[in-house]
């Protein structure tokens, strides 16, 4: 039994699908193969602006092997529709423009037309014979640049909507919002330090091992269904229901194991274009993006401009910030500038704060979720400047979170107020922890050594609707059907969750995430709410089991079924000993009272229970000649709520430091003059290795969210957000340079020591 009292949840059974994803045996989205399967390529643009002014498709058409071409003219023009996605919301016109280009083109790689063919290499040839006559018109990448007045403007009939009103101005500036909480220039009246710093992020994509994938098959009856590798079955279903105006009981999505997605993997791209190409030929159509392709094309988090202000008294309490947030929302509005400023401020106290957030569009692809959008960016530049505050104070930058560390009843400044949350928890660990307690050794080789500190938040998604059923075997095992991808191990996590309600082993339960037909209405894997969410559902039915067993069981042992309990895992009733038994003895005979023993429930929580936080601890080792960071050790303290499968908590924390390394130290979108980006390749986007990575060792802090049964809170975000900010505070102690500017690779790092003497 594990130390909070539970005998399955904080256990580490292996994962159900572990056997077959190590053996090749799990079908992801390029396995399929359907009779008489065509392949797809698409057109894409080889301009980040311009008109179409023609699109001939002719030659592609008479190509040998080639069977059809669609453009955007064959999809319905939809009116201005608000979609929420799950972890973004989406206008839908915006949605069907960019899986095919409609009068525009808004960045190099945009979609124009598509092609199916017997195989892959007509396809693509065929691509190649499309002519579309374009006119070129300037183009902005920057969101600084973009915002000026007189800069190349991609939407012609957007006005810049500012403190919820549409103005009469057409800018790139698709939106302009505050929040606002006290008087921040009395804050700062009362502050004896001030720091106020600008700082810059770059486009950075999530870099999923699995490219994107869509196989369609539109049948005589007007069926489509799709095979798609997910985030969200449902959400696609709804994506295509709308861009193809469709109905919705007509469109059945069945989504395959998936090879990451960090919240890309939620927005359509392939989809309806192989769904047109398969109505137009009767055939199934499978279409896979290249690499250049997913980078080109598809959704990255944003870069970013920010402006930060914090102060803070002698004594070292925080009494004002203002925060000007700049995010680039690619092609179309909507960039993650929301999220950031409901995290920036977040773990802490503050009781004056002033933000304002703009939502930028630029000739790149559409930005999408790339974990905890928006608060990577904003948490680089809070934490840089706590670290910077708590210097000139002379105070350790751990004790001065603590000492201003949000806690339960600490409004955010956008409205919520913490409920129960391990914020100061979380810090304290890191405080306490073995690495923060060390000394750190001086490097022997000429190089220098810092460590840094970072704190982060993460509101987490916590609820959404989710759907589980289930069905009693003979040997008293179960059958558990769900609707969340499984990304991340949630199979297990769920399963958990409902064996820890019934008493029976993990083991005894098998999951199997089914399509849209199969299953109730459940949200994106996204958010972090699966574990939480779908796991809420999955405590419910569990509830749903014990009541319909204790009906069975009051049939079979002749005796009311208010009268039967249920404890560890065991029916009984209390004036006879004889008529007890485990859930699974009597779950067996269940059968015999009345037949098959099923369940759905489906759920839709509050989920008010708060988000997670995190606090990360590095050791960095710096060549001041070269501007090259070996990170030398790592810490990962993160408040999980409770840890339903440790193992998996823990590889959420270091997958999350990972990709934060990444962005923090290598990774950005470089495009030249041109518009283009010329790094679309892991060959040339320097994602890290394990050749650049310590053991990243991790702190399983649980404060438990009181809006979930066992206390669940999403793991899987947060651990992104400190990174970047931890190491420039590394770097800064190591070189007494401080960089604000992302990503602090090799080449801005020398060029900063050597501009600052060294």
């Amino acid at each position: 039994m594990s130390q909070n009292g539970h005998k399955v949840i904080g256990s580490r059974p292996i994962r159900h699908d572990g056997v077959d994803k190590v053996t090749g045996r799990a079908v992801y989205g390029a396995d399929i193969q359907l009779t008489g399967l065509l392949y797809g390529a698409i057109k894409r643009s080889p301009h980040p602006h311009a008109r179409i002014k023609h699109i001939d498709t002719t030659r592609a058409e008479a190509h040998p092997g080639v069977r059809a071409v669609v453009t955007a003219q064959e999809l319905p023009q939809i009116a201005d529709k608000l979609a929420d996605l799950g972890e973004a919301i989406v206008n839908l016109r915006d949605a069907s423009n960019n899986v095919l280009a409609y009068g525009k083109v808004l960045y190099k790689g945009h979609a124009v037309a598509g092609v199916a063919a017997v195989n892959l290499h007509v396809a693509q040839e065929a691509v190649e014979l499309i002519d579309v006559e374009y006119e070129v018109l300037p183009h902005v990448t920057g969101v600084l640049e973009a915002m000026e007045d007189g800069a190349p403007v991609l939407h012609e009939d957007m006005k810049t909507t500012s403190m919820g009103e549409e103005t009469d101005k057409v800018s790139n500036i698709a939106n302009h919002f505050q929040h606002k909480m006290g008087e921040p220039d009395d804050g700062f009246a009362e502050a004896d330090v001030v720091v106020e710093r600008e700082f810059t992020t770059q486009t950075v994509h999530q870099g999923y091992i699995e490219s994107h994938n869509a196989t369609a098959l539109w049948n005589e009856e007007g069926q489509l269904t799709i095979w798609t590798s997910t985030q969200g079955a449902f959400s696609v279903r709804d994506q295509m229901a709308e861009i193809l105006q469709m109905p919705i009981s007509k469109v059945k999505i069945v989504p395959l194991e998936i090879g990451g997605g960090f919240g890309g993997k939620i927005s359509v791209y392939l989809d309806p274009v192989a769904a047109l190409l398969s109505k137009k030929t009767g055939h199934p159509v499978k279409m896979t993006m290249t690499r250049d392709e997913v980078f080109e094309a598809t959704g990255p988090t944003p870069g970013s401009y920010l402006k930060v202000k914090m102060g803070a008294t002698r004594d070292g309490r925080l009494t004002a910030a203002t925060a000007y947030m700049a995010y680039e929302a690619g092609a179309y509005p909507g960039s993650p500038v929301g999220a950031g400023a409901g995290c920036i401020f977040t773990p802490y106290d503050i009781p004056n704060v002033q933000i304002d957030g703009y939502d930028v569009c630029v000739n790149k692809p559409k930005t999408n979720a790339y974990r905890a959008p928006g608060a990577t960016n904003a948490a680089f530049a809070t934490e840089t400047i706590v670290d910077e505050i708590s210097e000139q104070l002379g105070m350790d930058p751990l004790d001065f979170r603590v000492k201003n560390g949000a806690k339960e009843g600490t409004r955010r400044a956008d409205g919520p107020v913490h409920p129960r949350v391990g914020c100061i928890e979380t810090t304290e660990a890191a405080l306490n922890s073995e690495h923060y307690r060390s000394d750190l050794e001086k490097s022997a080789n000429g190089k220098v050594r810092g460590r840094g500190v970072a704190s982060g938040y993460w509101f987490n998604f916590n609820g959404g609707r989710s759907a589980i059923s289930v069905s009693i075997n003979p040997d008293g095992t179960i059958n558990m059907l769900e609707g969340s991808t499984d990304i991340g191990g949630s199979r297990a996590s769920i399963a958990m969750q409902l064996a820890e309600t019934i008493g029976l082993e993990a083991t005894d339960i098998k999951p199997y995430v089914v399509d849209t037909d199969s299953i109730g209405y459940t949200d994106v894997t996204g958010g972090s709410r699966t574990t939480f969410g779908t796991g809420y559902a999955a405590h419910a039915t569990g509830l749903a089991l014990i009541r319909e067993i204790k009906e069975r069981a009051s049939k079979l042992w002749d005796v009311p079924a208010d009268a039967i309990d249920f404890a560890d895992g065991v029916f009984s009733y209390k004036d006879d000993a004889e008529k007890r038994g485990t859930f699974k003895e009597v779950a067996s005979q269940a059968g015999d009272a009345g037949g098959p023993v099923v369940a759905q429930v489906s759920t839709n929580p509050d989920g008010s229970g708060g988000g997670a936080f995190a606090t990360h601890v590095v050791d960095v080792e710096v060549d001041r000649e070269t501007g090259k960071v070996d990170i030398l050790r790592y810490t990962a303290v993160q408040d999980a709520g409770t840890a339903i499968h440790p193992s998996y908590v823990e590889g959420q924390m270091q997958g999350g430091v990972v990709q934060g390394i990444g962005w923090g130290l290598n990774e950005e979108y470089i495009y030249n003059d041109e518009g283009s980006m010329t790094n679309a390749s892991f060959l040339d986007y320097r994602m890290p290795t394990t050749l650049d990575l310590p053991m990243i060792e991790t702190i399983i802090v649980e404060v438990p969210n009181e809006s979930h049964p066992y206390g669940v809170r999403g793991v899987g975000e947060v651990p992104i957000v400190p990174p970047p900010a931890a190491l420039s505070n590394a770097i800064y102690a190591a070189t007494g340079v401080r960089l604000r500017d992302l990503p602090m690779s090799p080449p801005r790092v020398q060029k900063a020591v050597a501009e600052n003497g060294g």
